[in-house]
């Protein structure tokens, strides 16, 4: 996978440089600097006009140090997030699988044999003035607004006139910038701000090669934007073919991506490959599926136009272009309980009673004894199907990771949605920035959640 998606200048430091990396490209001479991932979480509150984006980038190479350069429309504020802030966001957004209670003891159990659980384991340049009178002091070509420390990483944040100003102030300040002015220009004619962060690679783990290999402290920017945006131009000159990332988008509602990004594709594919599942289709998508049921054929008649094919249970595949559909990996409106998670306060997954709880295998010997037990554990059983009739909703993981959720308290929303969504993108779509929108499709709204493993969901 070759990913790394933040929009970053492609600029090595100190390090001279040349060759080709993935997304967020840096380069050394005679050496490179690899993102084979990233991950970003993002929150949008549209009535305040405020975004934020939390990026933690994956880094391989053999420069000692580089930077990045990250575009923003207004002048972002920085924090520092918890270091394994994204370990904490997968922890919390494991896909729920149905359980029912089974009894080892009973001699012939056959009471939701077979079904304990759904198939499937559990991202112009405005010239210089030349009528500027002479008598005027010269505006600096490139200003620092801001300079500082955030964890362990140094930066400055900056704007700049002029693509070429710009080119010779990285230049100058020892960053080699290897794309070209025109992209440059593309962020300083919407007159978008830049920050450059410095990044130590002698605090990553060297590999046996000598190469360096580690990830960078979660940097969390926070910024006012007219449109939930997502730098990705920047991003096309550092990619040979593609580029993968993993968004977690937060909002007061389901967010989806635009035109042919869309995860409707394979996201209604899945829920119709999912109709007759026991207890019906979970978290309002039957409602979407009704909703969609009359836009459905030509939507589904356009996935075949772009040669988009789906198997049950299996991750889409790219078409005959490389292009590869948006997935849906998990969709929910927090509840009162979702948030109660993170302070320990509701529990993290349902428990499946043992309805075997206080017997033994030695105690049903005694053919005396075996009847008066078994009639308990039936009973038990009646008692948790009447309860869950199509089971109890259970997910796993180690405890202490679970205890550590508490450090997303206060990062996510009771009443909001959060939507991860995977998206690969070939270098044909990344001729511009990425407008991240509600979803909805020709004005059906879709509140479908997606926390529970369907029929068709892949591994």
């Amino acid at each position: 996978m070759r990913s790394m998606f933040l929009a970053a200048l492609a600029l090595a430091l100190i390090v001279p440089a040349t060759s080709q990396a993935a997304c967020c490209y840096f380069s050394a001479k005679n050496t490179d600097i690899l993102q084979p991932a990233q991950k970003v979480f993002i929150t949008w509150d549209p009535t305040e006009k405020v975004e934020t984006f939390t990026v933690q980038p994956k880094f391989e190479g053999n420069a000692l140090d580089f930077g990045m350069v990250i575009p923003t429309p207004t002048q972002p504020k920085l924090n520092e997030m918890p270091r394994d802030f994204f370990k904490h966001l997968a922890i919390y957004t494991i896909m729920k699988q149905r359980q029912i209670p089974q009894s080892k003891l009973l001699p012939q159990y056959g009471l939701g044999r077979g079904r304990g659980g759904m198939p499937g384991a559990p991202m112009a340049a405005r010239p210089m003035d030349a009528r500027r009178e002479a008598h005027e002091p010269e505006r600096p070509k490139v200003i620092i607004l801001e300079a500082g420390i955030v964890g362990s990483l140094d930066y400055k944040v900056i704007s700049a006139e002029r693509a070429d100003d710009l080119f010779q102030w990285l230049k100058d300040n020892k960053y080699n910038y290897s794309g070209d002015e025109a992209t440059l220009g593309h962020y300083v004619q919407k007159k978008w701000i830049f920050t450059v962060m410095k990044i130590d690679t002698m605090q990553m783990k060297r590999n046996k090669d000598g190469s360096f290999d580690g990830e960078v402290t979660p940097t969390r920017f926070q910024f006012t934007s007219d449109k939930l945006v997502y730098p990705l131009k920047i991003t096309q000159i550092s990619v040979r073919e593609k580029t993968e990332a993993l968004f977690y988008v937060q909002a007061p509602f389901k967010v989806d991506l635009p035109g042919d990004m869309t995860y409707q594709y394979n996201w209604l594919t899945m829920l119709q490959w999912s109709t007759g599942c026991a207890g019906g289709i979970p978290g309002r998508g039957q409602i979407w599926m009704d909703d969609m049921k009359a836009q459905t054929p030509a939507l589904m008649a356009r996935a075949r136009e772009l040669n988009f094919q789906f198997v049950a249970r299996q991750r889409p595949q790219p078409n005959k272009q490389g292009h590869i559909p948006t997935t849906m990996e998990w969709a929910r409106k927090l509840s009162k309980n979702d948030v109660g998670v993170l302070a320990g306060k509701a529990p993290y997954s349902e428990r499946v009673p043992d309805v075997d709880e206080g017997f033994t295998a030695a105690d049903v010997k005694d053919p005396a004894r075996a009847e008066a037990i078994y009639k308990v554990i039936r009973a038990r059983l009646a008692k948790a199907q009447q309860e869950r009739p199509i089971g109890f909703l259970v997910r796993h993981a180690p405890a202490e990771d679970v205890k550590n959720l508490q450090q997303l308290a206060g990062h996510l929303s009771e009443s909001w949605f959060i939507t991860k969504f995977r998206k690969t993108f070939c270098r044909d779509e990344m001729n511009d920035d990425l407008l991240i929108v509600p979803a909805r499709y020709n004005g059906a709204e879709d509140n479908s959640e997606y926390e529970e493993m369907l029929p068709s969901s892949p591994p």
